[in-house]
């Protein structure tokens, strides 16, 4: 991606970043929303500068701050690569945040941006818990940044993360290292429930629930992640009816399970008319993450 000759700031490529990005079509959805975060996102990265760094008009803001040419080099040839090879910003800088904190991450898992985090760091779940809230479950966790929040929010439980991908597990792992939770995070590799016999106080998951036509018109970002990690069957709800069938052998008696859906409402209402759940509030509304406790999948799926 050839840069303006008069691009000589960090403010300045910043503004001829983003609107290369939004010429090229790219799409967002990996941690930015827009041409502009993601574009300050990729210049940062490559100058070794904080992601939070001040580019308003703050006093101290780096928006002025003059360039050298092969910084500008080296942040052209980044846009160039997002453009040419269409991977999420998260897969070329290996880092991705989620709820402020940050996680490594690679093209074995796929990139967090799960709302269940935000609902972790507002406490929204805490009313569900109580003092006996001990085991929690993070189901499909990637590469266990759901599992690391919890183990942060909630500093006496202790936290199991599962997945069936050996290499997202791969990828978790690096992560629990990271934060320095070996001793409050496992992982787990499991088919859904099936080495989680638990009972969990509480369980988190954002499942695969992308449904078959929606798959079918995924943007080539969301091409570049594990489709294991979105394919949700024919109506996306393929995980998730496995899922509840199972869950209440595996809770704990006052336990919870939340469940992140993301535009599939629709079709779970469809799957699952008479289960009474909690819609909970998110940023993108309150019909990405659902509640469900215990005793309402009792009722829906009664145990033999």
């Amino acid at each position: 991606m050839t840069m303006p000759d008069d691009t000589t700031t960090i403010g300045a490529l910043i503004e001829a970043g983003a609107a290369g990005l939004a010429e090229a079509g790219v799409v967002f959805g990996h941690g930015t929303t827009n041409a502009r975060d993601e574009a300050a996102w990729l210049v940062l990265w490559s100058l070794g500068l904080p992601l939070d760094s001040p580019l308003g008009d703050e006093v101290n803001s780096i928006k002025n701050q003059a360039l050298t040419p092969d910084q500008k080099a080296l942040a052209a040839s980044l846009f160039e690569e997002r453009i040419a090879t269409r991977q999420p910003a998260a897969y070329l800088t290996r880092e991705a945040w989620l709820a402020g904190v940050p996680f490594y991450v690679d093209e074995r898992a796929i990139v967090p941006r799960s709302f269940i985090a935000e609902l972790i760091a507002d406490a929204t779940i805490d009313p569900w818990l109580s003092d006996e809230t001990r085991q929690v479950l993070d189901l499909c966790t990637g590469n266990g940044s759901l599992a690391i929040l919890a183990a942060m929010a909630w500093p006496e439980v202790q936290v199991c993360g599962a997945d069936l991908s050996p290499d997202a597990l791969a990828v978790a792992r690096i992560n629990v290292e990271k934060h320095g939770l070996q001793v409050r995070v496992r992982l787990v590799e499991s088919d859904g429930l099936a080495r989680c016999p638990g009972p969990w106080d509480l369980i988190l998951c954002n499942p695969p629930y992308v449904n078959a036509q929606s798959m079918a018109r995924l943007p080539l970002e969301y091409r570049a992640e594990p489709a294991l990690a979105l394919e949700g069957g024919l109506d996306g709800m393929d995980f998730i009816r496995r899922l509840l069938h199972d869950a209440p052998a595996c809770m704990s008696e006052d336990a919870v399970l939340v469940l992140e859906i993301g535009n599939e409402r629709a079709h779970f209402e469809a799957a699952f008319p008479q289960l009474p759940v909690f819609w909970l509030p998110t940023s993108a509304g309150s019909d990405q993450v659902l509640l469900i406790t215990r005793d309402a999948l009792l009722t829906a799926f009664p145990q033999r």
